[in-house]
């Protein structure tokens, strides 16, 4: 992300923004893009659902209790439904709608004569219509099943119980003719009570505003609702109309048509479906209150997309990451706005995803740009100068241009040099092309390990890799890195050794040099060519003591300065205190170790070893012989300590190697 201002050219702001506004502004037209807005339709439903009935409506439900408590097979005989509309009539019902379909005659004539009796006696009985998929070898088609005749000739009102859900399987429309469910129940109440029930026409394309998710409406068990005298509240039915149908819990994987439950905005907050019987009281509900939602134009939402754009566009071109998310945060805030107030007050449902993606693509798109402007300029002055010196060095001074000058600084710095063991002599035996794909395959895998511990590689010497942490960036934790990172090259150089040999390549080794210090680190060299390196005592000290591990048999050396900076974080071995060439003062010297009995052997042994206690030390070197038996180091104290005994060191002496070589 840019850190500073970078204006966009005109004509590039321009055309960004007309691409944007375009492709979001024609997505309002774009079916699928449809399906996608549906669900912030379902998102505004549930925010400002009253999650409470306000109409007289009570729904009798078929559940799972009733079919244990009626102990008879379902569909359940006509005589039993008759059973329940005189039992529901009797306690004062207003309207009885329900949501079963009746329309072949039962194999009893006498259920069917007193099932109609009973919807005669009540006399505000609505029984469903319902489409059915009928498939012979001539035609598949929907035909409509009506209820029977001889119960409409009782008195029974038809009605359309369909709904359509969307290709998402949610319903959200509400069911529109002349005989829905929800227009026959309303103009039945006002046949038997004129102008009871206020209906205000719903618009074309009219949406179920949904009073709450499912069973927010009162419910009554079909087996309660048999015996209303004495299982219900004197009152539970009075002046209420009620919906008979399927309350069989379903969650959103069950089948849908089977159980009668559909989904609705609520489903994916909720997770179970809603039964068809209390779709048909949302619907009801929602054409008496007179708030049935209408979608916007498309055209609405297309302008908007326009709009949106532009405004967010103008204070974008002068690009700065955090200030033109202003304009974005604003757009975003007041599009929610308009959509809730629409919603609430309008019953107006504006689709406005495209408008927020719009907006945010626009953010998006004028960053990019920003970017890639930006990117372009700093390719051209990395271009210039990537043939000078290494990437890191290049982006430390893309950051700092200011930098970019004959000098240097001292820094806390810890260095790391390596060298391939013998390589010398594979280059005298091998071809050119074995030799370069040795050292490019080994100096990448390096590198990348070097890397992915915060180091830089300053440069390759030949076979040699040096590396340093904590320039051109500050690492507090420099040491531990760069220990980190040797040890991982030998690791991982083992497991290079294993792709060699079955390439018929000789095995390589390296020797690891690593030591803590303060060094001059910057641009040195001639007026009119340097390069971004470190120099100084401590660095060549990193890279003698790469080389000492030829004496001790080890792969990595680590400087007493750099252990006491890692402290445990790397379990290391203490081996000896040496003065390497060109030095005065002794350096302690370890390497990283993970057996913690090897690690306390050697540090006694080698405190014996000073104090000149012979046996002692010699003792504890054969027990790490008995660990570890091809232990050089071991085997090269015991070698000390064997010639000590046949010449006593000087009094002076202290335990300290001085390397004549190293």
């Amino acid at each position: 992300m840019l850190e500073r201002e970078a204006a966009l050219p005109s004509r590039l702001a321009a055309i960004l923004a007309a691409c944007v506004a375009a492709v979001f502004a024609a997505l309002a037209f774009f079916p699928p893009w449809e399906l996608l807005e549906r669900k912030g339709f379902d998102v505004l439903t549930v925010a400002t659902a009253p999650e409470q009935s306000v109409l007289p409506i009570t729904i009798v439900g078929i559940d799972e209790a009733s079919f244990a408590q009626v102990a008879r097979q379902y569909p359940w005989p006509r005589d039993v439904q008759a059973r329940l509309v005189d039992s529901i009539a009797k306690a004062g019902a207003l309207l009885i709608v329900m949501d079963v379909v009746f329309a072949e005659p039962s194999n009893n004539p006498a259920e069917d004569d007193a099932f109609a009796r009973s919807i005669a006696k009540a006399g505000n009985v609505v029984l469903a219509a319902d489409l059915q998929f009928q498939e012979t070898r001539y035609a598949r088609q929907w035909i409509r099943v009506d209820p029977l005749q001889r119960f409409v000739d009782a008195g029974a009102r038809r009605a359309f119980a369909g709904v359509s859900p969307g290709r998402d399987q949610v319903v959200r429309d509400l069911p529109l003719g002349a005989d829905v469910m929800w227009r026959v129940a309303v103009k039945r109440v006002n046949e038997l009570h004129p102008g009871m029930l206020a209906l205000q026409e719903p618009p074309p394309h009219a949406m179920i505003r949904y009073a709450g998710a499912d069973h927010t409406y009162p419910y009554v068990s079909y087996y309660q609702a048999l015996e209303a005298d004495t299982m219900l509240p004197p009152d539970a039915f009075r002046d209420q109309i009620v919906f008979v149908g399927r309350d069989l819990k379903a969650n959103i994987n069950a089948d849908v048509s089977s159980a009668d439950n559909f989904g609705t905005p609520f489903t994916m907050r909720a997770g179970w479906l809603t039964p068809g019987v209390e779709v048909h009281a949302n619907a009801l509900e929602t054409a008496l209150r007179g708030d049935a939602l209408r979608p916007a134009p498309a055209w609405w939402s297309a302008a908007l997309v326009v709009l949106a754009t532009l405004a967010c566009a103008l204070p974008m071109r002068r690009w700065r990451p955090l200030v033109s998310l202003l304009p974005v945060a604003a757009a975003l805030a007041a599009l929610a706005a308009l959509d809730w107030a629409l919603f609430m007050k309008a019953n107006t449902w504006l689709p406005v995803g495209a408008t927020a993606m719009a907006v945010i693509f626009t953010y998006l798109a004028f960053g990019s740009a920003a970017y890639l402007t930006e990117s372009m300029r700093k390719a051209q002055i990395r271009r210039a100068f990537s043939l000078y010196v290494s990437p890191e060095v290049v982006d430390h001074v893309m950051a700092h241009p200011g930098r970019l000058k004959l000098g240097g600084e001292r820094r806390e710095v810890t260095m790391l040099f390596t060298d391939l063991a013998g390589f010398t002599t594979f280059t005298e035996e091998l071809g050119a092309d074995k030799v370069a794909r040795i050292l490019n395959v080994h100096f990448t895998r390096a590198t990348a390990i070097v890397k992915r511990h915060q180091g830089t590689v300053n440069r390759f010497i030949g076979d040699a890799i040096m590396a340093m942490w904590g320039a051109p960036l500050d690492d507090p934790q420099q040491a531990l890195h760069a220990c980190r990172a040797a040890v991982e090259m030998q690791e991982d150089l083992e497991a290079l050794r294993a792709e060699f040999r079955a390439e018929g390549l000789p095995e390589i080794r390296m020797r690891v040099g690593v030591h803590s210090c303060t060094a001059v680190i910057g641009n040195l060299g001639s007026s009119d060519r340097f390069d971004y390196t470190a120099v100084g005592d401590g660095v060549n000290l990193a890279a003698r003591l790469e080389g000492v591990n030829k004496l001790y048999g080890t792969g990595i050396l680590v400087s007493g300065e750099t252990h006491a900076r890692v402290g445990d974080a790397v379990p290391m071995r203490l081996v000896d205190r040496v003065i390497v060439k060109g030095k005065s003062e002794p350096v302690d010297i370890y390497t990283p170790c993970s057996d913690a009995a090897v690690i306390e052997a050697s540090e006694r042994a080698i405190a014996a070893y000073r104090e000149r206690r012979w046996d002692e030390s010699e003792r504890l070197w054969r027990q790490v012989l008995e660990r570890h038996p091809a232990d050089t180091i071991a085997q090269l104290y015991v070698e000390r300590i064997q010639r000590c005994r046949l010449v006593a060191p000087a009094q002076e002496w202290d335990g300290a190697v001085e390397l004549e070589k190293l």
